[in-house]
């Protein structure tokens, strides 16, 4: 029995060998590639038989378009070429030697990383518990197993700290692309056996087959002040003389309550000669900045000032032909106000008192040519 079986193992393989190609080779390996939004990447999948047959090689796609493919013998090459969350979805290689196929697939994941971390408030005062949030803005995937926000002393991450909520949100969106923004809150515990000065780092992680990227905003930790009045802080988005002013007339909320996490930015309108002007303003106190994001037209088109909690943007009136919507955001905390412009707000905004006097002045002028006329034509008495 034992003989009749060794007799009969090379001749099943050598039907095994009769057919017989290698396996696919992919490049990249990984079952899972991640590329960045806008980003580019090439896969390439490989066949060699060996029978010395020519190998036939070539990508599909399943639940997405495909992208643009160079197939040769042995191998084809994919291209993804600026990247869109659309692109996302599964690639199959499918090859073959003679009658035996093989295949493999390749999950293509798109992502994009904060480009801009914000964090509320944008200093704390030591020796006092405090919540801290901190928002990631423009990001894809948003989940706990791709992304993390954490807080930082030094290089480890701050002891004792509480987490107090974790928010997904939806980001105005300006074009195919919809991005998300995530922001973290934490009840931070007593600092004084901390030593001072100090500051503290937000940092956010995103974790992806292949990459691992970082990204980290200061927060920096001031000394407690004996004047009863609030730490005016200075930033990239606060000026110290819109701060002390700001402060004086619309008065924010005590220390202990400053964080902007309930504060909207405000936009207003008023008339100006030839067109209009918009004011972006938020009350919150100091430490907080406003900017507009969103024009019709684009925001090159118009002029702007910005200065801490005020943003101003002049629409002239050839701009006002342009119906659109006009956006403005506070930082830190990453609330919007909107305003859809249309353009018959515009021709509104001329004032009465000058229509009035220019129809008082044309019908002097027209009782005027009549007199003369009257004058110059009357017969001669």
């Amino acid at each position: 029995m034992e003989q009749g079986l060794a007799l009969l193992f090379p001749v099943f393989l050598g039907l095994l060998q009769r057919g017989q190609g290698g396996p696919l080779e992919l490049e990249p390996p990984d079952p899972v590639v991640a590329v960045s939004l806008g980003g580019s990447q090439q896969l390439t999948c490989r066949l060699a038989c060996a029978d010395h047959r020519t190998p036939s090689v070539q990508w599909r796609g399943l639940d997405t378009s495909l992208g643009a493919v160079r197939s040769d013998a042995g191998s084809s090459v994919l291209y993804v070429r600026n990247a869109s969350l659309s692109a996302a979805g599964t690639r199959v290689c499918v090859g073959s030697c003679g009658t035996l196929t093989f295949q493999r697939t390749v999950q293509l994941l798109v992502f994009a990383f904060p480009d801009q971390l914000t964090v509320s408030p944008v200093a704390l005062v030591a020796k006092q518990d405090r919540e801290v949030a901190c928002t990631a803005h423009n990001i894809t995937p948003a989940s706990p197993e791709a992304l993390s926000l954490s807080l930082l002393l030094g290089d480890q991450e701050l002891e004792g700290v509480q987490a107090l909520g974790w928010d997904v949100e939806e980001e105005p969106q300006q074009g195919e692309d919809q991005l998300l923004r995530v922001t973290e809150r934490w009840l931070l515990p007593p600092l004084e056996k901390t030593p001072t000065p100090l500051t503290l780092h937000c940092r956010a992680t995103m974790k992806l087959p292949g990459q691992n990227l970082t990204q980290q905003r200061a927060i920096p930790v001031l000394h407690r002040l004996t004047s009863p009045e609030p730490p005016v802080t200075t930033s990239a988005e606060a000026t110290p003389e819109l701060s002390s002013t700001h402060s004086s007339e619309n008065p924010g909320p005590p220390p202990g309550n400053s964080s902007t996490r309930l504060c909207h930015p405000e936009i207003r309108q008023s008339p100006a000669a030839g067109g209009l002007d918009l004011l972006c303003e938020a009350v919150c106190g100091p430490g907080v900045a406003v900017g507009w994001t969103q024009a019709p037209g684009g925001l090159e088109a118009y002029q702007r000032w910005e200065a801490g909690a005020q943003a101003w943007l002049s629409v002239p009136r050839a701009g006002c032909s342009l119906e659109g919507w006009f956006r403005c955001r506070l930082d830190p905390g990453g609330q919007m106000a909107s305003l859809y412009l249309v353009p018959e707000i515009c021709s509104q905004t001329t004032p009465p008192a000058l229509w009035t006097g220019s129809l008082v002045l044309g019908l002097l002028f027209l009782v005027f040519l009549t007199y003369r006329l009257w004058k110059r034509c009357r017969p001669a008495q």
